[in-house]
C-alpha cells in the first residue's frame, strides 16, 4: 500500500482531536475528510490542527466521497459497531476507539469482519502503549499470584463535561466504558481467564435515561484466585477524595501509583487519567527479627507522555500494524473479553446476582 495513507477521522470530540493530531504529524497518515454531526465540533478540530479538511455531517457520504484507506472511529459507542462495519466493507482498516462495541455479539461480529476483510483493526486501549503503565503491569507479575488488584476513576464532572457524560450513559454505565481500559489491565497482569463477576451501583442523578446508573463497582474472581475491583461514578455530586487509586497486591509485595494525588488535577480532567508520574514497589519480605528486609522503591516516571503523545503512539501502532501485516487476533480478542467481563458486571448489579463467566 502506496504512503500517505488516506485516512477519514469520524468523530470531533476530546479524542478525534488528539488522534487528528496524530495524523497530522505522522508521515504515513493524509487526513482526506473529518465527520461530525455538529459543525461546532469539526470547526473546533479544525483550528486546534491549524489547518482546513473536507467536512462532512454524514459517515456514508463521507466514505464514498474521501475513499479513505484507513478509517479512525472516535465517536459515542453506540455508532462503534455500525460504523466499523460500513469501514470494512469499504475496504479499509479500522481505528476503533474504545469500547468495542454494545454488546459481546457486535464486538465479535467486529473483529470477524475485520478478519474476513483482511484489514487491521486496533482498538483504542492507551494504556497499553503507556510507558509507566507497562511497567506497571510488569511489576505486579513480580509479586506472585493469586493478585489483589484495587482500581478507580471517579470524576466529579460538570458543565460540557457533564454533558457528555450524560451523553454516553444514553447507551452504557460509567464501570462499562471505562471499565474496559482497567479489566483489560488485570487480565494482563495475571495473565489468567475471569471465572466470575459481581457488581454494585447506584443511580444518583434523575437526569439519565431510565434504568441507568452513574455510579459502579465492579468485582472480578480470576481462575489463578486473583481478585480485582474497578469503581466508577461520573457526576456533579462524586467525590474527589480517593478519586484516583491504582494498587495491586501479591504475596510478594505491593506495587501502587502514588504520582497522582488530590490537588494535583481535578477528577474530570482527561489528561490527567493516565497520569502516573511514580510508581511505589513494596517488598514483604522480613528479617529474623519481624521487620522488612528491603526498603520500598521510588520509580520515577515524570517523562511519560502527555494524552497526545499517547495518542500518537497508538497510531504508530496503527501504521505499523498496516505496513507491516502485524497479526492482531489476541489484540482484537483481549478487547472482546475485556467488553465481556464489564457487561457481565452490568448484568450482575441490574439482576442481583453474580455472573458466571467459565
Amino acid at each position: 500500500m502506496s504512503l500517505p495513507l488516506r485516512i477519514l477521522v469520524v468523530g470531533c470530540g476530546h479524542m478525534g482531536t488528539s488522534h487528528a493530531k496524530a495524523y497530522q504529524s505522522l508521515d504515513g497518515f493524509e487526513i482526506v475528510g473529518v465527520v461530525s454531526r455538529g459543525p461546532k465540533s469539526r470547526q473546533a478540530l479544525l483550528e486546534a490542527l491549524g489547518t482546513d479538511y473536507p467536512q462532512f455531517s454524514n459517515y456514508e457520504e463521507a466514505l464514498a466521497a474521501t475513499k479513505p484507506d484507513a478509517v479512525s472511529i472516535n465517536t459515542y459507542p453506540d455508532t462503534h459497531a455500525d460504523y466499523a462495519r460500513k469501514a470494512f466493507a469499504a475496504g479499509c482498516h479500522v481505528f476503533l476507539e474504545k469500547p468495542l462495541a454494545n454488546t459481546v455479539a457486535e464486538a465479535r461480529e467486529v473483529v470477524d469482519l475485520a478478519k474476513k476483510a483482511g484489514k487491521k483493526l486496533v482498538i483504542g486501549y492507551v494504556l497499553r502503549v503507556h510507558p509507566t503503565w507497562t511497567k506497571f503491569i510488569d511489576t505486579a507479575k513480580t509479586l506472585g499470584k493469586p493478585l489483589v488488584m484495587r482500581m478507580n476513576l471517579n470524576q466529579q464532572s460538570s458543565a460540557d463535561q457533564w454533558k457528555t457524560h450524560k451523553q454516553l450513559m444514553n447507551s452504557m454505565s460509567p464501570i462499562v466504558d471505562c471499565g474496559v481500559h482497567y479489566v483489560d489491565v488485570m487480565c494482563l497482569m495475571t495473565g489468567s481467564k475471569p471465572i466470575r463477576v459481581s457488581a454494585i451501583g447506584a443511580r444518583l442523578t434523575d437526569e439519565l435515561v431510565p434504568g441507568m446508573y452513574n455510579y459502579g463497582q465492579l468485582q472480578v474472581t480470576f481462575a489463578d484466585g486473583s481478585v480485582g475491583w474497578y469503581e466508577a461514578g461520573w457526576g456533579p455530586m462524586m467525590s474527589e477524595v480517593a478519586y484516583f487509586v491504582k494498587d495491586v497486591i501479591g504475596p510478594k509485595g505491593c506495587v501502587s501509583i502514588v504520582g497522582t494525588k488530590e490537588g494535583d488535577a481535578a477528577s474530570d480532567d482527561v489528561n490527567a487519567h493516565s497520569k502516573a508520574a511514580l510508581l511505589k514497589l513494596h517488598h514483604s519480605e522480613t528479617k529474623a527479627d519481624g521487620s522488612f528486609a528491603r526498603r520500598d522503591e521510588l520509580i520515577d516516571c515524570h517523562d511519560e507522555p502527555d494524552h497526545d503523545g499517547l495518542c500518537l503512539r497508538e497510531q504508530e501502532v496503527f501504521l505499523d500494524a498496516i505496513l507491516h501485516d502485524r497479526d492482531l487476533t489476541a489484540h482484537m480478542e483481549d478487547a472482546v473479553n475485556s467488553l465481556r467481563i464489564v457487561l457481565a458486571a452490568d448484568e450482575a448489579f441490574k439482576s442481583g446476582r453474580t455472573v458466571d463467566l467459565s
